[in-house]
């Protein structure tokens, strides 16, 4: 397509907002008119040539009562039609038996013509209609009295959006315009539309050049394979497609690089009804005739709508949202979530771990991943955009690190590339793309690349919302030239899988206690630890009689808690007024005072030694407790002391012991996968805690990759004679500008 040409039609359609929308819309509503009538323009045209015959026939099924119109698409030549009487800008043939008119024929009833001509659009057209919110907009257009204004400037014969060379007013040939052509006009509008809406553009707007330092490192390595199949036709599919972006220039680049010989079907999914409409818009205008692009653009959340079912594509693009909460998705992939015995992963996409709720973007990967061609030469390749938190987040043995794994130890990960920070439009987090291959060339197998592009970028001379850097044409073929060398350098590194797990173990200490039964602890047990301030109150108050039972205070003991703004569960509350529980509570407390006259007042070192002498006592009062009630006693009357004895839980059959951990004294150690534990347990941990143990029960396997630990760069601390002297300046400027204060 001539540059030229495209640069004059975007430049006139974009002037039309200021000409025509100023003052009726805010700037940022600007998009809502001029992106969903650019494209009904553009339909308008193509089935102008066909609208007598579509007339004719859509007359023919109502007179015979044909409900289904599918048969239409075929007169109309197009996977759309309009069976209203209207164009846009043709009035048809007089004397036809089928007539009609432009809507600018009527200007008093342009608005009333237009809500018409909209209702006759194909269900696709009308689909999209909706998606834009088209006739949200027709009221304020008509009060405002524009609609005649703008219909007429989008059929101004200055601009040709017809496949037909056109003659303007001056007599100049306009060259008819291709669907590729459209679609790079459409593009560009919304590539400016979005960059002017800053706030969205992060949201549903991948700036171009990262989409081409994806696509090209998607295709490079692949790109002799790709010509080799001459007249074959490769898919590529985008699960947040949002505009269709990165779809339109991954096609464009695996055209280019192809030379033409391959075809590209592109499939897509998006759930922001208004992205979505400009994305199938997009398809629509550029599709060829007979061909419905627009049906691959599925509406809907791919998460809990799975728009493409059991099907596996070529290639894989896509800049999910991170940071977003997937709640909204949750009752369709999973089934009591967080309850460990009871949790059901219930979509086999998903079935290797869930991330955090709020944080989604690892599941759009993991879907992807799912839809990985398994039984062809070249696979399927996929680069995706992520931020940080899907390097590192989520402990070992949770689900954002089960991902990690499975991606790793599959073998699927090739490389994870830094990109500038501030590159994107609404924020200025470190962002990443990852390169991921079911087929990796051999030199790449059990490896994974790191690329530290940080760096690498160009200044912009004005700020795009926080976008204040680019990467050049140059840039993003060094960054792609370092990818396919796969050496060793400053900014790359190459590791083997393994590099990036470890083991989580679990590092346990003894329990130590100390215990006496004193009389003050004794009594103590009167009131539950969890209610200790409300049941001292209200025993306080009421003395023995709650033990007759609590009906009669209920409303004081309520009044109390309301005024000192009390807050107890209602668990609690249900415990506080409770007969039995209080009694339960003094029955404890009088066994404990028989066991303080029994003992003695006596403080222990040794638990162990204290239990036995507890039981001992218990048989000489001929007293019986539960399990439960004698922890009750111990947990009023022992504290934790590092002098202590060690808590015994058991002996083993073979004189093994086996001590009460100490959960305030538990830790944790990551070890890389490489060592051996038991090697690291001993020279790391035993030689500064020597009564450590390991709970092999616990240790679970883990992966994350650090970008800052790997491209670290050690800076020496400044020397002191450096920070005197700052700071001696610093002291002479503010003597001076103290002095100038003074002065005036």
């Amino acid at each position: 397509m001539n540059h030229k040409v495209h640069n004059q039609i975007v430049s006139f359609i974009w002037g039309i907002a200021d000409d025509v929308l100023r003052d009726v819309f805010v700037r940022g509503k600007y998009r809502d008119i001029i992106l969903p009538f650019t494209v009904l323009r553009r339909i308008d045209v193509l089935l102008e040539p066909g609208k007598e015959k579509v007339l004719k026939a859509n007359q023919f099924m109502i007179e015979n009562k044909i409900d289904d119109k599918i048969g239409l698409t075929k007169i109309s030549g197009y996977p759309f039609y309009n069976t209203s009487s209207f164009t846009m800008g043709m009035n048809g043939p007089k004397d036809s038996e089928y007539p009609f008119v432009s809507l600018l024929s009527d200007p008093d009833k342009t608005d009333t013509n237009l809500e018409t001509y909209l209702d006759g659009f194909s269900p696709n057209v009308q689909e999209i209609i909706s998606k834009f919110k088209v006739r949200n907009q027709l009221e304020t257009m008509k009060d405002a009295g524009i609609t005649y204004g703008l219909i007429e400037k989008l059929t101004s014969n200055s601009i040709n959006l017809s496949p037909n060379d056109v003659i303007n007013a001056r007599g100049e040939k306009l060259p008819g315009l291709s669907n590729l052509g459209m679609g790079y006009v459409f593009e560009e509008l919304i590539r400016k539309f979005n960059e002017e809406n800053n706030e969205e553009a992060g949201e549903h707007f991948t700036p171009r050049e990262i989409i081409r330092l994806m696509t090209q490192i998607l295709f490079e390595p692949v790109k002799d394979k790709l010509r080799e199949k001459e007249r074959a036709r490769f898919s590529i599919y985008d699960p947040a497609c949002g505009s269709g972006g990165m779809l339109t220039e991954a096609e464009k680049y695996a055209k280019k690089i192809t030379e033409n010989k391959c075809d590209f079907s592109l499939f897509g999914q998006e759930v922001n009804p208004e992205t979505w409409a400009i994305c199938t818009g997009d398809m629509l205008i550029k599709a060829k005739p007979k061909e419905n692009l627009s049906e691959n653009v599925v509406y809907g959340s791919t998460l809990s709508n799975d728009g493409f079912f059991g099907k596996a594509f070529d290639f894989m693009l896509s800049n999910p949202p991170y940071g977003k909460a997937w709640k909204i998705d949750e009752d369709a992939i999973v089934r009591d979530r967080g309850k460990k015995s009871k949790e059901i992963i219930k979509d086999p996409r998903f079935q290797v771990g869930l991330p955090s709720i709020d944080d989604g973007q690892l599941l759009f990967l993991v879907n992807m991943i799912s839809k990985m061609k398994k039984n062809t030469d070249m696979g399927s390749r996929i680069a995706t955009v992520h931020n940080g938190s899907a390097l590192f987040t989520g402990d070992a043995g949770q689900g954002t690190s089960n991902i990690r794994q499975m991606i790793i130890e599959g073998d699927l990960l090739e490389c994870i590339i830094a990109l500038p920070k501030n590159i994107f439009y609404n924020t200025g987090i470190p962002t990443y793309v990852w390169i991921v291959s079911n087929k990796k060339e051999a030199h790449r197998r059990g490896k994974v690349q790191l690329i530290n592009a940080i760096d690498i970028y160009q200044k912009l001379r004005k700020n795009l919302g926080q976008k204040n850097c680019e990467l050049t044409k140059e840039q993003i073929n060094s960054v792609t030239q370092i990818y396919l060398d796969f050496k060793e350098t400053e900014i790359s590194k190459i590791f083997d899988n393994d590099d990036f797990g470890y083991w989580k173990i679990t590092v346990d200490r003894p329990l130590r206690l100390k215990a006496n039964i004193t009389q003050e602890a004794a009594e103590g047990l009167r009131f539950h630890k969890s209610l200790q301030d409300e049941m001292q109150w209200v025993y306080g108050k009421f003395g023995d009689k709650v033990y007759e039972g609590l009906k009669a205070f209920k409303a004081d003991i309520e009044k109390w808690l309301e005024k000192n703004e009390t807050k107890i569960s209602p668990a609690n509350k249900k415990k506080l007024f409770d007969r039995k529980f209080w009694e339960t509570q003094r029955k404890m407390m009088k066994i404990a005072l028989m066991l303080f006259e029994e003992m003695g007042n006596r403080e222990y070192s040794n638990f162990n030694l204290f239990q036995h002498d507890v039981n001992e006592a218990l048989k000489l009062l001929k007293i019986k407790l539960t399990a439960s009630e004698k922890k009750m006693i111990f947990n009023a009357v022992t504290w934790k002391d590092e002098e202590a004895e060690a808590v015994i839980k058991k002996t083993e059959k073979d004189g093994t012991v086996v001590y009460e951990s100490d959960s305030d004294l538990r830790d944790s150690e990551q070890i890389p996968l490489y060592e051996d534990i038991e090697k690291y347990f001993k020279r790391e941990v035993l030689p500064y805690v020597p009564d450590a143990w390991i709970d092999h029960s616990k240790t679970v396997k883990g992966y994350e990759i650090s970008f800052t630990r790997y491209f670290y760069q050690y800076e020496p601390p400044r020397s002191l004679e450096e920070i005197v002297a700052d700071i001696a300046k610093l002291q002479e400027e503010t003597e001076g500008l103290l002095e100038l204060i003074i002065d005036n």
